[in-house]
């Protein structure tokens, strides 16, 4: 194969399928050098990528004004472009769309999109209960033109990003972020509130969501009366938390975008799954990780890929029944 001079990646899913991707960016850098390496996301996530070493352009797809009007506008755009290389990790027609129309000689993308049969190449894309991890089915895509080996995730804070977060680091911390898009994936309120409780009462607590969790986030901190606890939702960006989470003794997150961001910068991780299971391949990979979870044996457990917005039997079995000594035995192992 030549060596391709411009490449093309495409996932415009959610941050945690964006981070799981960049194993992806970060090999083909380094068997491509000299390649120039562009990036298409969906519009609000581009922060993730704020100075990063070797990415040369981010391509923006706003999905929420006018869709197609800007998928029209993206087709026109990247085709000009001339890309040698098409990788995409997204499943739906429009970035299948993108990559069949992009003019690149190598179109490489899972067989779960609907214009697949139109790459020059397609990769089988399994989730199954057998522990493979999406990084690894992402770094499937360019096994034949790179190698075997594994890469992790990984994001680039910059001197500027760790400034901002320098004056919450003077005592040993930890962080903790509650939310979750979906609500059987997400640890309930009142149980992160009776562990803030339990901790030692001097320990630092910073609170981790996005601005629109600053009241799920206030509420924990308010009903807690733990006196070291602040409220950091909505104050930090994307690399920001990262580089705050990297040096915290542990970073307690559900399985959602906190945890990958841990994985993105190895930083000490406790994940805790509650209706999802990490044998779907989405669990935490940072060198200090753990996950917690119910000892119970549920059969209504896993429910669902990505969860749901109520517990389908109604007694939300999966979180309730995980024990707050659980998350506790973590923060004691580096006492």
């Amino acid at each position: 194969m030549n060596q391709p001079k411009k490449i093309l990646l495409i996932q415009t899913a959610s941050i945690g399928d964006v981070i799981l991707f960049t194993p992806v960016l970060e090999k083909l850098h380094t068997h491509f050098p000299e390649a120039t390496l562009h990036l298409l996301i969906k519009a609000g996530y581009e922060s993730l990528f704020e100075e990063h070493p070797f990415i040369s352009r981010i391509w923006l797809w706003h999905k929420q004004r006018n869709k197609y009007g800007n998928l029209l506008r993206l087709l026109i755009n990247i085709r000009k472009e001339k890309f040698d290389m098409v990788v995409n990790a997204q499943r739906f027609a429009s970035t299948g769309l993108i990559t069949v129309l992009s003019g690149a000689k190598i179109r490489t993308g899972f067989d779960k999109n609907p214009f697949s049969f139109l790459y020059s190449r397609r990769i089988k894309h399994e989730i199954q209960k057998d522990g493979q991890h999406e990084v690894d089915r992402n770094l499937a895509l360019i096994t034949p033109f790179t190698d075997s080996t594994r890469q992790l995730p990984k994001l680039y804070p910059t001197t500027t990003h760790y400034e901002q977060v320098k004056a919450y680091k003077t005592n040993p911390f930890i962080c903790i972020a509650p939310a979750s898009l979906w609500f059987t994936k997400q640890f309930p309120e009142e149980k992160w509130i009776q562990f803030i409780q339990r901790l030692p009462a001097g320990l630092q607590v910073y609170i981790l969501g996005s601005e629109s969790e600053y009241d799920l986030c206030e509420r924990i901190r308010m009903v807690s009366h733990h006196q070291p606890t602040i409220n950091l939702a909505g104050r930090l960006s994307l690399l920001e938390s990262a580089a705050l989470m990297q040096d915290a003794i542990m970073n307690f997150v559900n399985d959602s975008a906190p945890m990958h961001l841990c994985s993105a910068v190895n930083a000490p991780t406790t994940a805790i799954f509650c209706s999802t299971i990490p044998e779907f391949g989405f669990g935490p990979l940072a060198g200090d990780s753990a996950i917690v979870q119910t000892h119970e044996k549920l059969s209504c457990r896993p429910c669902g890929l990505h969860g749901h917005q109520k517990c389908p039997e109604g007694h939300f079995k999966c979180a309730l029944n995980i024990e707050i000594k659980q998350l506790l035995d973590r923060i004691n192992l580096h006492d």
